[in-house]
């Protein structure tokens, strides 16, 4: 393999997430001798794929134009490889609704939700559907897009007054809100890689916020976060996240790499909450903080997959 392309950047809120990411993949995989640029996702990618199609498309796009399924459709479309899930699997894992339904059904916890677009607390009145949502789910509640990542429109609900507020920097970000119930415990990533085609789970993360949550804020500014890695969890607590990791990459039928975010509780129980199928590879991202532990360097991976 001699051409690589990286797919990074976009119009989506994570962008500036994307471009770090795609710099360090691009640099990882031109360590090992490989010829990388880095492209964005517009109307000049597909002349440049059908008239000199690279050896393979490395796409590290977040939000919505790299994690729905359509890039890696087209690049079906063209017969062009490329890491990464394919676009069912894709779908799948972007709509977090579906994909805790998928989780349901696989046997892993997922915290207790319900899912309502900004229409119903318009049409049938904001105060009403609160306290419906309060009723059943209690506090404190975590409110987030339904589609999306980095953080971004989601907040912790302590107190009943705070659900409007959160509803409405959620819908700043999509129309419609995912409302879990808040699960109280230690937070970590699990990565999954494929090495020679078998999924393997990565050492757990612990991530410890400086604020109140994992926030964008936390995620990509230097020192807002604590990473622990391994995460400080029982081995039988170890041994349930790997597991809950792994399901949950075989649940949704992905492929070469994964992130899952879990909350261990109290009694060593791992919720999952949501499956990335685009991970950061940013300096304060997991997954790379996972191949460290691990005695492996982000260019052995990447040049692998």
């Amino acid at each position: 393999m001699e051409r690589v392309i990286v797919l990074a950047g976009g119009m989506s809120y994570e962008r500036e997430v994307s471009l770090s990411s795609g710099r360090r993949v691009a640099d990882a995989l031109k360590q090992v001798g490989m010829q990388v640029e880095i492209r964005e996702a517009d109307a000049g990618l597909l002349p440049l794929l059908m008239e000199d199609p690279p050896d393979l498309v490395f796409p590290v796009l977040h939000g919505a134009e790299g994690e729905d399924g359509a890039i890696r459709e087209v690049l079906e479309l063209l017969g062009v490889p490329y890491v990464g899930a394919r676009p069912d699997a894709c779908r799948l894992a972007w709509d977090k609704p579906t994909a805790k339904a998928v989780f349901r059904q696989a046997g892993l916890a997922t915290p207790e939700s319900v899912t309502l677009p900004k229409a119903a607390f318009h049409d049938l009145g904001a105060s009403a559907v609160m306290k419906a949502v309060l009723d059943k789910l209690g506090l404190p509640l975590f409110v987030k897009p339904t589609r999306g990542g980095s953080a971004l429109g989601a907040s912790v609900v302590r107190e009943a007054a705070e659900l409007s507020t959160a509803l409405i920097g959620c819908f700043s970000y999509g129309d419609v809100a995912l409302i879990e119930r808040f699960v109280t415990g230690t937070e970590v990533a699990v990565g999954v890689i494929e090495v020679d085609g078998e999924p393997t789970a990565l050492p757990a993360v612990e991530i410890i916020p400086l604020g109140e949550s994992y926030d964008y804020t936390a995620r990509y500014t230097a020192g807002q976060t604590e990473f622990i890695t391994p995460a400080r969890l029982s081995p039988e607590a170890t041994e349930q996240v790997r597991r809950t990791a792994l399901a949950a990459h075989h649940a949704l039928g992905l492929r070469h790499l994964s992130r899952s975010d879990i909350i261990v509780d109290t009694d060593g129980t791992p919720h999952l909450l949501e499956v990335n199928v685009a991970p950061g590879m940013t300096e304060t991202s997991s997954l790379p903080l996972a191949l460290h532990a691990s005695h492996l360097t982000i260019t052995q991976i990447l040049s692998s997959l």
